[in-house]
């Protein structure tokens, strides 16, 4: 009996370490102490959350109620004046930059009011002229080569213009040639360049004034007469004006159709990008069709007279001429 015992134990101490060697080993995972705690922790026991009895109504679906909807639209109703406010303040600012950028030392103010006569018989100023861009030209009819290719210049600059920006410049002649120059002239004249073009006339005195506020040089020849064949000594420059009646700047024969076409594009898209007003140009429709009547000077209707003219018309002084 004392000599089995031992044996016994002895078989089943192999039969013992031969199972646990047949199992496999698994590979050892570290459980974090979160999860162990996360599981220790009794759903109903100290520290955890107990669940709501069965019959309690549930709770708000989300973070919206009446006053949290009242101070959202009171929010948006403040960003949106606010915004509108800042939309104004950045134009008015992006204006004053245009204008900065305008401003040079020595550079002569050009423009100012006038009132004359348009091809179409009524009075025109030059506030008829706001809200577009104006491109504007003086000189005269019997002009044999230099007014015409200028005025074709320009023409093709306000088509070119159009096609990207649409029509924003008004083409504008100013005769520097009253005596001869009078409405039916004029209407002929400008027909051949393009059909949204301002021809304007007036009074030798009308004129003279509006050449001076654009610093033009005329002069007619002494004792001409208005019936012959002379020529009118003028400068040679198209202005361009911003819808607000400034001068922007000014372009003479040496400049290509492209130089100009390309300093217009540029300042008509800053203009457009900074969200000034822009209307369209209609300058020359609107005067014969907004209902104004027609202009009582006879005399700009009448053929012209055999009186001599009045040299020299306008003569600026010299630091004041555009050379």
């Amino acid at each position: 009996m004392i000599l089995w015992r031992p044996m016994t134990l002895a078989r089943h101490a192999v039969r013992r370490t031969a199972a646990v060697q047949a199992i496999p080993a698994l590979p050892r995972q570290c459980t974090p102490v979160f999860a162990v705690r996360a599981f220790s922790a009794s759903a109903n026991g100290p520290g955890g959350q107990s669940s709501p009895p069965r019959g309690t109504p549930p709770g708000p679906a989300g973070p919206f109620n009446l006053p949290a909807a009242v101070l959202f639209i009171a929010t948006g109703v403040g960003l949106y004046y606010y915004f509108r406010h800042e939309k104004a303040r950045l134009a008015e600012a992006k204006k004053q930059q245009l204008e900065r950028e305008q401003q040079s030392v020595g550079r002569p103010r050009i423009g100012g009011p006038f009132d004359l006569v348009s091809s179409t018989g009524h009075p025109f100023t030059n506030e008829d002229l706001l809200g577009s861009f104006s491109l504007i030209y003086f000189g005269f009819t019997n002009c044999p080569d230099i007014c015409p290719e200028e005025l074709d210049k320009m023409s093709t600059v306000v088509d070119d213009v159009a096609r990207e920006h649409g029509h924003v410049i008004n083409p504008v002649f100013v005769t520097c040639d009253p005596a001869r120059d009078r409405v039916p002239v004029v209407a002929e004249y400008i027909a051949d360049f393009h059909p949204r073009m301002v021809g304007l006339t007036g009074s030798y005195d009308d004129i003279k004034k509006a050449c001076k506020g654009y610093r033009v040089y005329f002069s007619t020849p002494p004792g001409a007469d208005p019936t012959s064949d002379y020529l009118v000594d003028h400068s040679i420059f198209f202005y361009l004006m911003d819808p607000e009646g400034r001068f922007v700047d000014a372009f003479g024969k040496a400049s290509t159709a492209e130089d100009v076409r390309e300093k217009v594009l540029d300042y008509v898209a800053r203009w457009k990008q900074s969200g000034l007003p822009l209307s369209e140009a209609n300058a020359k429709v609107k005067a014969a069709s907004d209902g104004r009547p027609l202009s009582t000077k006879k005399e700009l209707f009448s053929e012209p007279s055999t009186l001599p003219s009045i040299p020299p018309a306008v003569q600026p002084a010299a630091e004041e001429r555009l050379v």
